[in-house]
């Protein structure tokens, strides 16, 4: 079952593109605005964290911190932010733990197991879930606007 809105947000460490390690803990403080996508450099992946990178600017000034996550290497996820121009990290869950706490993880994906489901959440300077939205078919994007107004919120 994926996280609901008040639910605590479990801690996770994972490694970013440069193989240093990014706790949820790191952000006390700050908003979260996490995002979890099947696979770098898939169409409709690219499309959510393109979105997310080119309306980075929004986020100034609202004491938020924009993640992305995936079961993809840090490698694969380094390439990705490079040839993307990704001004945020990219976590790489490749054990597939974050995915399964936060309830966004593929049982089966296209014959693959255990790929991350497109899904966003926000999380307030407390640790708590503000937003939730898991999207069951890999082929729709997240509500950018909703996030954006809980974000600013």
């Amino acid at each position: 079952m994926s996280l609901q809105v008040g639910d605590q947000a479990p801690d996770f460490k994972l490694k970013d593109t440069t193989l240093q390690e990014v706790s949820l803990g790191d952000f006390k403080g700050k908003k979260v605005v996490l995002h979890f996508f099947p696979l770098a450099f898939t169409g409709v992946c690219t499309t959510q964290l393109c979105t997310m990178r080119d309306n980075f600017g929004y986020y100034d000034g609202l004491n938020a911190q924009v993640l992305g996550v995936s079961v993809d290497s840090p490698f694969t996820l380094a390439k990705f932010k490079e040839d993307q121009a990704y001004q945020f990290p990219l976590l790489s869950d490749f054990n597939k733990e974050t995915a399964g706490a936060y309830g966004a993880l593929y049982e089966d994906f296209l014959g693959l197991k255990g790929i991350a489901k497109r899904s966003a959440f926000v999380i307030d300077e407390e640790g708590k879930v503000i937003y939730a939205e898991v999207l069951e078919d890999a082929g729709n994007l997240p509500d950018f606007a909703a996030i954006n107004k809980v974000v600013a919120g």
